[in-house]
């Protein structure tokens, strides 16, 4: 008789072991059931909403580079949740999990402060586009056609071919001019003539000058007059306008074509000069 009894103590000791298990394993299985779930659907919502977002961005004729950024961003950003989410499922305390993310988020932000300013600096870019690719602008001390904007660095072409690298942070920290804004640009050249020389033909010359380069705009019209008196010469100002792809050109002809018709017309040019007087002394 003794020895059925511990064989029956025995079976309902397994037999409760084992319900536990089984209730065990049914109620974490259905936790990791549901936080599959969550996973699976939840990436696929966020990628579904990314898609839409994109649609609605290239609807609205965004920039390229803008359209990419913000999806990536959102895109991450859902995906972030869906996860805490499903740990939320295994219960798994996400306060904690979150605090700690934020702490190294903090320390990661702090180790990076020049690269977030030149992150920001690119996204504020992108926003309000100061300038576009292939315009020509003078930005972050340097001068070039702007060849690529990324949400780190601007990079241009100097005029003599040069690759330039500037982080946006410079770009945004400073003046930004963007010759390439408008169409039309105005060409400032300082012709000197000699006291001697005639004014009004000289005012004459530049003004056939400009009236014979087709290049030069009517409106608004160009100007010549004189404005300065200096220590050596009668300094007239030549300000024409033209399209900006003009500009070189009609700067270095008209540079050229002054000197050209100053010499025939007897114009004088005048530069530098020092006078040096000797006088005798005699003693006595």
């Amino acid at each position: 008789m003794k020895t059925n009894e511990v064989v029956i103590a025995v079976s309902e000791n397994g037999s409760t072991v084992l319900d536990k298990i089984q209730v065990i394993g049914m109620e974490y299985g259905l936790k990791v059931l549901g936080a599959l779930l969550v996973l699976v659907i939840g990436m696929w919502i966020a990628k579904v909403i990314k898609k839409m977002v994109v649609k609605l961005m290239e609807k609205k004729e965004m920039d390229p580079t803008l359209v990419s950024f913000l999806s990536a961003l959102i895109h991450v950003a859902l995906k972030a949740f869906v996860i805490i989410a499903a740990l939320g499922k295994l219960d798994i305390k996400t306060a904690s999990f979150i605090a700690i993310v934020g702490a190294a988020g903090l320390a990661v932000g702090l180790a990076l402060q020049g690269s977030l300013a030149n992150f920001a600096s690119g996204v504020l870019m992108i926003i309000f586009k100061p300038f576009s690719i292939g315009d020509f602008i003078e930005a972050g001390g340097s001068t070039g056609t702007v060849v690529e904007i990324s949400i780190f660095t601007t990079i241009l072409t100097s005029p003599d071919n040069k690759k330039v690298i500037v982080p946006n942070a410079q770009v945004m920290g400073g003046s930004i001019t963007n010759f390439s804004a408008n169409k039309t640009r105005r060409v400032d050249l300082v012709a000197g003539i000699g006291y001697g020389d005639d004014i009004d033909k000289a005012k004459s010359v530049l003004e056939n000058i400009l009236a014979a380069d087709k290049r030069v705009l009517q409106d608004p019209a160009p100007t010549v007059a004189v404005v300065e008196m200096a220590d050596s010469s009668v300094n007239l100002v030549v300000r024409p306008w033209v399209d900006g792809a003009d500009y070189w050109g009609v700067y270095f002809d008209t540079t050229e074509t002054i000197k050209k018709r100053f010499d025939e017309e007897g114009i004088s040019i005048p530069f530098p000069q020092r006078d040096v007087h000797l006088y005798e002394h005699k003693e006595g």
